[in-house]
């Protein structure tokens, strides 16, 4: 059992925790957190050992009459892996602390590239995470690009990609982030962050992205267009899609015609939190004109990178092959939402 210590427990990792339990080839030792939250009382309640991220801040525990099983030091000490969950910054902080320690560490897309050995995506170069000390799992759309790109690219080849992202302005728990009323270009120039952090994934991929920002919670939505080097149609292309396993084809006939009953479908289907691990195509939206490829896809930025950091944790480690990874990660968490519509 590959022990793992997740260090942050927020958004993404209080999924990934879970995430961890779920698997027959891992557990959680412990988690770390700043502040003795809800999060951090939630932790507990779970049975996860819990440790103080900052030790000056540790008192604050006591305070609180929450337990603590250690600092930063005592988790890392005791993984054989540490998955960084903390907001951008931090995990490049926390670094020289997995060093000292010799524990390879998984970071989030939030980090700039040059904190790990290598990007990861799953799907697209598991390989290149085999063994490696530091691994960056890359950013919520980044993901959700690379999972798409990557079967395109293999069975057709890209000549450009050009997608326009438009970005939820915050988490739901976010109550600082905006706007609340307002359309922004984000970034206004030429590109967004996300495609040369796809470019992470795919270094030879032409491809352009434009960001906007708007007032909503639920999910990021990309309007995408993609140059193919060969000659195929939209069923052609389709067809391809639905044989991937992090791709949700949502068919016309379930009447999910935006975000909100994206997440209304996963809440019925006793996901977790409502949590939507997959890409979600709108089947209909799939359309070739000439070479061109255009289609829609939602990705809901809580939860679509936590399968990627399990599979990361077995890459690093050296415990399973891509496909045994892929395959026992999407059964253990039971994804494949949508596959019997």
């Amino acid at each position: 059992m590959t022990q793992v210590g997740v260090v942050g427990y927020g958004t993404i990792g209080k999924r990934v925790a879970d995430a961890v339990v779920a698997q027959r080839d891992m557990d959680v030792v412990g988690v770390a957190k700043t502040s003795p939250n809800f999060e951090a009382e939630t932790a507990v309640a779970k049975g996860y050992d819990l440790y103080a991220a900052v030790d000056e801040r540790r008192d604050l525990f006591d305070e609180a009459g929450i337990p603590v099983a250690g600092d930063l030091d005592d988790l890392v000490e005791t993984a054989d892996v540490i998955v960084d969950a903390t907001p951008s910054g931090i995990g490049a902080q926390n670094r020289e602390v997995y060093e000292a320690h010799d524990t390879p560490a998984i970071y989030q897309g939030g980090e700039d590239a040059d904190v790990a050995d290598t990007s990861f995506n799953a799907r697209a170069n598991f390989e290149d995470a085999v063994g490696a000390d530091h691994v960056r799992v890359v950013s919520c759309n980044t993901t959700g690009l690379s999972r798409l790109m990557a079967p395109l690219q293999e069975e057709y080849g890209v000549e450009k990609a050009r997608v326009t992202l438009v970005r939820r302005g915050g988490d739901p728990g976010q109550t600082g982030r905006g706007p609340i009323d307002d359309i922004l270009p984000d970034p206004v120039s030429l590109p967004s962050h996300h495609g040369p952090d796809v470019k992470t994934i795919f270094p030879d991929l032409a491809i352009d992205t434009l960001g906007l920002k708007v007032p909503a919670t639920l999910m990021h939505m990309h309007s995408v267009n993609v140059t193919l080097e060969s000659d195929v149609d939209a069923d052609e292309v389709r067809d391809l899609l639905a044989e991937e396993s992090r791709l949700f084809l949502i068919p016309e006939s379930a009447g999910i015609d935006g975000a909100g009953k994206l997440k209304q479908f996963a809440l019925d289907a006793g996901r977790s939190r409502g949590d939507v691990w997959e890409n979600c195509i709108w089947d209909e939206s799939i359309a070739m004109r000439g070479n061109d490829l255009y289609l829609f896809q939602a990705i809901h930025q809580e939860s679509d990178v936590v399968a990627e950091n399990v599979d990361a944790i077995r890459a690093i480690t050296d415990s399973a092959s891509k496909a045994e990874s892929i395959a026992t990660t999407n059964e253990t968490l039971g994804m494949g939402l949508g596959r019997d519509l």
